[in-house]
């Protein structure tokens, strides 16, 4: 998809287009060993083509168990996941492949919750999607709406 189709893509899910072109610079800098806050690189095959398809997205820790949390399953990188089961984590450097799990809604709810304290960077996203201020039990309300991810396996190498 080129970047102007990326950029329509991302406003008719109700995120910021300009996520198009910062999405890649963050990568590259993941790439140089630069960490910025909680952000790790999800890399998934993509659906048709298998090429790996690379999103940043911020690392929730509940219970000692990791959790990607998506502001909506129309997002590319979701439904690829979906399909593959699996993604290559990265953080910096170093890299792991994991394998995913999709929770079902009602095991959603305790993590959804936990995310405005534990990513508050994220929050802005979600306030833009749909329109909340950023309580837990907003976030609780929204796991219909938003894929958790459980992280499973692997190990940051």
């Amino acid at each position: 998809m080129a970047g102007s189709g990326k950029r329509r893509r991302l406003e008719e899910l109700g995120l910021p287009g300009w996520l198009s072109l910062v999405n890649p610079v963050v990568a590259f800098l993941q790439r140089l060993g630069l960490v910025v806050g909680p952000m790790c690189l999800i890399s998934v095959p993509g659906r048709r083509s298998g090429r790996m398809r690379t999103t940043p997205v911020s690392l929730l820790v509940v219970d000692g168990r990791r959790y990607v949390v998506a502001g909506t399953g129309e997002a590319d990188w979701v439904e690829n996941a979906r399909r593959a089961g699996w993604a290559i984590l990265s953080r910096g450097r170093r890299e792991e492949r994991v394998r995913l799990v999709e929770l079902p809604v009602e095991e959603r709810v305790p993590i959804l919750r936990e995310f405005p304290e534990k990513v508050p960077g994220g929050v802005t996203f979600f306030r833009r999607l749909y329109g909340i201020s950023g309580s837990p039990e907003e976030f609780a309300g929204l796991a219909p709406r938003c894929p958790v991810f459980r992280i499973e396996g692997g190990k940051m190498v």
